[in-house]
């Protein structure tokens, strides 16, 4: 195997848009991202034809996506719209990117990416101190997409959200102003595909619209959904972890105030038809041993504990995970980023770089407005 440092930008793009209509607000993204949105799309069009997805396909997967997207909000459709004029493209290309998981859940050859989360519920303690909640993840992601995703500062909407996400795509992992935060992993069900709201415009929607779990779980719910993921949601004092799919919505039970997620359901009823030949069994020993080290450690109660649990070396499951470049296109996995979330301080720590590099990186602090 030969692993290389991952391919970081001297100094990773941030982008802020901010105006109360959503088509201007999607122009004003799309315009920061003119010069690499391109080379996404370009991207993704490999994988998408590696998985064995006609252009023509995507195409008729990306306008039934936009309008199952148009037709839940209007307004996330609009700043789809948006980011297309703004970055000289045509709208279904930014619709295929927002909808890019729904669309590689058709492949057989492109297997999901590796994420792992972790959040924090920590109760009260002494009389007269309120519960406290932070959460962790590894982003883990196509290496060949390594210099294309940056922060986001978005304003306009019912709250400001900072966090990050993929060029052209709406939202995926962040932390709004009202202190509701989100962590987002991957997970796969046999009946996934496109027709409903694509995970990461619901994302980009519960952060913008949510002002606390129960809303942001109201949402969900109430979302057509028809592929599959995790949102880890918590607010200042509450928090749940969701495992999403085409048969439905279902909640997962905290271990001593702990949610933990890899990339597979945890819940009966999805994991009845998950596709675990894509998953396991990797998600599972990585589960695992983070798990055992909880035990052995003992729940921090820190942010900074947390990413310190997800730091792994050889002969370790690949929770720092590194790219195997000897593996062909669409096998080639790194953790892109690492971050880490805090609602209470609308505050979004996020590091160019795997949690190994924790120390001989500088964190980005956002803080949502």
């Amino acid at each position: 195997m030969t692993t290389t440092p991952i391919p970081r930008p001297a100094h990773r793009r941030h982008v802020e848009a901010v105006a109360a209509d959503p088509y201007e607000r999607g122009t004003v993204r799309g315009g920061q991202l003119r010069a690499t949105l391109p080379a996404a799309i370009e991207v993704y069009d490999r994988l998408f034809a590696l998985g064995g997805v006609t252009e023509a396909a995507v195409r008729a997967d990306a306008e039934r996506a936009s309008e199952a997207i148009g037709a839940f909000r209007p307004a996330a459709h609009a700043e789809i719209e948006g980011i297309a004029r703004g970055a000289g493209v045509e709208p279904w290309r930014v619709a295929a990117l927002n909808a890019r998981t729904e669309i590689l859940a058709r492949s057989t050859s492109v297997p999901p990416g590796e994420c792992t989360t972790i959040v924090r519920r920590v109760t009260a303690g002494r009389a007269g101190t309120a519960p406290r909640t932070f959460g962790a993840q590894t982003w883990d992601w196509h290496v060949e997409l390594s210099e294309l995703w940056h922060t986001v500062e978005v304003r306009g909407g019912r709250h400001g959200v900072v966090g990050l996400t993929e060029d052209g795509i709406l939202g995926k992992i962040g932390v709004n102003s009202a202190g509701l935060a989100l962590h987002f992993n991957i997970l796969g069900h046999v009946r996934d595909g496109v027709g409903g709201v694509p995970v990461h415009v619901l994302a980009a929607v519960v952060l913008e619209e949510a002002g606390s779990v129960a809303e942001a779980v109201e949402i969900v719910r109430g979302a057509p959904v028809a592929s599959s993921g995790s949102f880890a949601l918590f607010d200042e004092a509450d928090a749940v972890l969701l495992d999403l799919s085409p048969v439905g919505v279902f909640a997962v039970a905290p271990e001593d105030g702990t949610f933990l997620r890899t990339n597979h359901f945890l819940t009966p009823r999805p994991a009845a038809g998950e596709k675990t030949w894509l998953y396991q069994p990797d998600s599972g020993r990585r589960r695992d041993f983070v798990r055992a080290r909880l035990a052995r450690r003992g729940a921090p109660a820190t942010p900074g504990g947390l990413t310190g649990l997800l730091v792994t070396g050889d002969g370790e499951p690949p929770v720092t995970c590194l790219p195997d470049l000897d593996k062909p296109l669409g096998q080639r996995w790194a953790s892109l980023a690492t971050v880490a979330l805090e609602p209470a301080a609308r505050t979004a720590r996020i590091l160019d770089g795997t949690p190994a590099d924790i120390g001989s990186r500088d964190w980005r602090v956002l803080v949502a407005r």
